[in-house]
């Protein structure tokens, strides 16, 4: 579906990061039963929205940016999708979207070089340089013919590779999901982003503009059943769609399993396994 999205956390994605980490979600990346972890059932709160409150302790003012993001995406970001859908050709809007995917490279590439991956960077930078020359700028994505895959690092995720903890869960306005340590990574990752140092700021506004609305479009698709997917309360579910779509980003589509929290059982402690005789 869209198992790979290449939605940067800069200015141009406002609210489209939460489509992206949903539609990773639904691809089959993470897991199920997300769309009402907070559910309370009768005798009390239950033992997981204990947990959720120590993760999320700004619950009150997300929500609200939450739904101001939405309303940005519901009256501004999806008309403007569609319309440029039903204006530009398919493959011209292919085109487009290489072309934006290769302009954020040096994001990718600077990373690589932060966390060590040697390797990696070297293979990235190569994309970049076939892109942009074989591939008129990134319009075509001859690299990726060649073996050249496209990887998706930022400095949030070299933060946690760093060991800095992940804080607590943000939701940003323009921006999306975030949390404390990702955002701080969104600073450095603008000053990485190309259009940033562009003297020209009409035309550095109108790239940005663009970009947000072609990575609209690519979601399009997905938006229906992502509404259908999210439950009750569609935040429970974008945020913990959000934590488990970083988590593997960070250990790059591998993570470990997680250690069972012993919030989980604050009420109900695991059963004891039986004495043998």
């Amino acid at each position: 579906m869209l198992s790979h999205m290449d939605t940067r956390r800069h200015p141009s994605c406002s609210p489209l990061v939460l489509l992206a980490c949903c539609a990773w979600l639904l691809a089959g990346c993470g897991t199920t039963g997300l769309g009402a972890p907070d559910s309370e059932p009768a005798g009390g709160a239950p033992p997981r929205a204990v947990q959720d409150e120590g993760r999320d302790p700004l619950k009150g003012f997300n929500r609200a940016m939450y739904t101001f993001n939405e309303k940005l995406d519901k009256y501004v970001m999806k008309p403007l999708a569609k319309g440029y859908r039903a204006v530009v050709p398919t493959v011209a809007r292919r085109g487009v979207a290489n072309f934006f995917s290769n302009l954020s490279e040096p994001i990718t590439i600077v990373n690589d070089l932060l966390q060590g991956k040697l390797k990696r960077t070297f293979a990235d930078l190569g994309r970049f340089v076939v892109n942009t020359t074989i591939g008129i700028f990134g319009i075509f994505d001859p690299a990726t013919s060649i073996g050249l895959e496209k990887h998706d690092e930022d400095f949030g995720q070299t933060l946690a590779v760093w060991g800095v903890d992940e804080g607590p869960y943000l939701v940003l306005p323009f921006f999306g999901p975030s949390n404390l340590r990702d955002g701080v990574g969104l600073v450095a990752d603008y000053e990485a982003y190309p259009p940033t140092h562009m003297e020209e700021t009409s035309t550095r506004d109108k790239l940005i503009l663009v970009e947000a609305v072609s990575t609209r479009d690519r979601l399009l698709d997905a938006t229906d059943i992502l509404e259908q997917a999210a439950g009750e309360d569609p935040y429970i579910f974008v945020r913990e769609a959000y934590r488990q779509r970083r988590r593997n980003q960070v250990y790059d589509g591998n993570p470990p399993q997680e250690a069972p929290d012993s919030l989980l059982f604050e009420e109900d402690p695991p059963a004891k396994p039986p004495v043998k005789p």
